[in-house]
């Protein structure tokens, strides 16, 4: 992928060479953990928000809190809304976020039970509709009193994570957004990114990794703050597979403390 280790350290090999707002990615650093910090009981539920004149429905999760809380749109993988996205909401919310996963084939009729099918409806959905329905995620959120209204990110999964950077694009008004092995918009619209990015990505995924090394060269010239890290001996989807836990640990360890540094300050 052209990325040479620069530092070796216990635990990894780490790169980190920083060039303006751009950061070349790296291999992880496994004993990198988040500081120990109590999660939050949380609260879950089944909700709907209208888009046009259409009612999608949506996983919420609340933390337990005091004050208004950061929130987190959770982009599903092209399996739609199942047993993959629930755990993402959750695990959010008991970090201290607002969350909501969005079951982008509502106007289908929902997620359907097979798993073939829902792939075929996922890739016939209409890029401007998705853009609409997740801003109507991102109005929802932010009308609700539990939500900070000017703290609000996105994170995708697989083709959801190609979502996350695609909507970047379209929504100069988000903090943050973490693209979890998803490909890369249209590189014309980089330029529009206003939020802060972090990537995560599997050595073991030469399709998407396959991009990477042009994506960066187009982010850096589009001057996005974009850092990524490549997790090593690990698979497309590994955080939701869990085919290695200490991995996926320390990417979503990385993940939290991205939108604490980028949703929890001033």
């Amino acid at each position: 992928m052209g990325i040479e280790p620069a530092v070796r350290r216990s635990g990894g090999l780490a790169v980190g060479v920083a060039g303006g707002l751009f950061a070349v990615g790296a291999l992880a650093v496994l004993s990198a953990r988040p500081a120990a910090r109590p999660t939050a009981d949380i609260h879950s539920e089944y909700v709907k928000y209208l888009s046009g004149k259409d009612s999608i429905t949506a996983y919420l999760a609340y933390p337990e809190r005091r004050d208004p809380a950061p929130a987190v749109i959770v982009i599903h993988d092209i399996y739609g809304m199942s047993d993959r996205l629930r755990p993402a909401v959750e695990k959010l919310a008991r970090e201290g976020f607002v969350a909501i996963g969005p079951d982008l084939l509502s106007r289908k009729g929902g997620t359907p039970a097979s798993a073939d099918d829902a792939r075929r409806l996922i890739l016939g959905l209409n890029p401007d509709t998705i853009t609409m329905d997740l801003d109507a995620a991102a109005a929802y959120l932010r009308a609700l009193r539990a939500v900070r209204a000017d703290r609000v990110a996105v994170i995708g999964f697989c083709w959801g994570g190609g979502q996350s950077f695609r909507y970047a694009t379209n929504n100069p008004t988000l903090r943050a957004f973490v693209v979890c092995y998803g490909p890369g918009p249209d590189t014309a619209a980089l330029r529009r990114i206003k939020a802060k990015g972090l990537g995560v990505y599997a050595e073991n995924d030469a399709r998407i990794d396959a991009g990477l090394p042009d994506l960066m060269t187009a982010l850096k010239r589009s001057g996005v703050d974009y850092r990524f890290t490549v997790y090593p001996g690990v698979g497309h989807a590994f955080l939701q597979t869990l085919e290695k836990p200490e991995v996926a640990d320390s990417a979503w360890g990385a993940v939290v403390r991205f939108f604490r540094g980028t949703l929890e300050g001033r």
